[in-house]
């Protein structure tokens, strides 16, 4: 198992803590507004729609909530949201490459907060392109080896998504990761449903087409950084390149403990 898996573990069980404290409820509501306002507040003619309600129940998020969201979204409370998405460009500790995903309402408070951010935590703004080009959108599902009644294998996944689009199978340790396309992620998804395999999510994101691997210092500064930067209201996702060894990572957990 490499240390990117490892890292990606780490961030995943980091998603879970951050859905407790009500982080990745406000991601899932913006998202259902921006769906229900692109395509409308009813889901029966919006299929973007009825993927952000599904991820939002997948994630706990109060029904009521969502309710409201899509009819925030779809001008049916008010006048409705009017957010847009913008990109930073980062470069982190040891050349570690990092992508700030922001869905915002005000861009020049999203960007002083994004800047500030980077400045305090040891980071440098980056050229427009210079980042992003190391990155390519992928389709991304983890799926939880422990399911009910049955421990899932890495031949489960692969023989239930392999002809849906999946690319790549990763061992992370608790889960698998399924890659592939970006226009193949609800088919991956769908197929391993039909299978009797639930997953734990299922996303377009930026992954790096190559990672940098870091040392102990390195990679607390770029931990510390990516932490401020999730921690901004703006900021929906970040993304980075970054590599971490398993002896890094297990100097780094003994250090906070």
């Amino acid at each position: 198992m490499s240390g990117h898996s490892k890292w990606a573990t780490t961030k995943h069980k980091k998603a879970a803590i951050d859905a407790k404290r009500g982080k990745l409820f406000a991601k899932m509501i913006k998202n259902i507004e921006i769906a229900a306002k692109m395509g409308g507040p009813d889901p029966s003619g919006n299929p973007t729609l009825v993927d952000a309600i599904q991820k939002a129940k997948k994630q706990s998020v109060p029904n009521k909530n969502i309710d409201s969201a899509v009819k925030r979204g779809g001008g049916l409370e008010g006048s409705g949201v009017n957010y847009e998405t913008i990109m930073y460009e980062v470069y982190g500790a040891g050349g570690v490459g990092i992508l700030v995903e922001c869905l915002t309402d005000n861009k020049n408070r999203a960007a002083m907060e994004v800047r500030t951010a980077v400045s305090r935590n040891g980071g440098t703004m980056a050229d427009p392109g210079s980042v992003s080009r190391l990155f390519g959108r992928k389709g991304v599902v983890i799926v939880s080896k422990a399911q009910e009644g049955k421990e899932v294998s890495e031949d489960d996944v692969l023989e239930a998504t392999l002809d849906a689009g999946a690319d790549e199978v990763n061992d992370l340790g608790e889960s698998f990761q399924v890659l592939s396309e970006a226009t193949d992620v609800v088919a991956v998804r769908t197929a391993l449903q039909e299978t009797g395999v639930d997953y734990e999510s299922a996303e377009v994101e930026f992954v790096a087409s190559m990672d940098i691997p870091v040392d102990v210092d390195a990679a607390g500064k770029v931990f510390r950084l990516i932490d401020a930067l999730e921690d901004l209201d703006d900021v929906q996702n970040v993304f980075s390149n970054v590599d971490v060894p398993e002896d890094v990572l297990a100097e780094l957990e003994a250090q906070e403990d």
